[in-house]
């Protein structure tokens, strides 16, 4: 079921997880809930700096099929340094299964993705764990 009421979220915006090729907007409500979730456990502010992604996005299209982003079931933190370990940490503890780690370069292009996978077809994405 995608997010119809934001209010729920009190440290997220629509905006924050809307695609940046589209504008458009369609996350799973399951995936925001364990994001506001992890969010008031950790107790310090995290950046979404890629939400959903239309599968139009140039990284979707570059895909032999769209990925999570584009099922809303996944987005990239902006995060570095021991927030890093942390929100791992938390991640993990909190279901997600799916998490790709940035954690070279500059501070601020630093990120760690958290993905569900498919949660309509579960079989679709297995758990992993991977570095960029």
């Amino acid at each position: 079921m995608k997010v119809k009421n934001w209010s729920r979220y009190p440290n997220f915006s629509r905006e924050e997880f809307c695609c940046r090729h589209t504008g458009k907007e369609a996350m799973e409500e399951k995936m925001v809930f364990v994001l506001q979730l992890m969010r008031d456990q950790l107790g310090f502010p995290f950046i979404i700096s890629s939400g959903y992604r239309d599968p139009s996005h140039p990284i979707e299209a570059a895909k032999d099929e769209p990925g999570e982003h584009s099922l809303g079931v996944a987005v990239d933190v902006q995060v570095a340094g021991e927030h890093a370990l942390e929100l791992l940490d938390c991640a993990l503890a909190n279901g997600i299964r799916r998490v790709g780690i940035n954690q070279k370069g500059p501070y601020d292009k630093r990120f760690i993705h958290l993905g569900m996978g498919d949660i309509i077809n579960p079989s679709k994405y297995m758990d992993a764990v991977w570095s960029y």
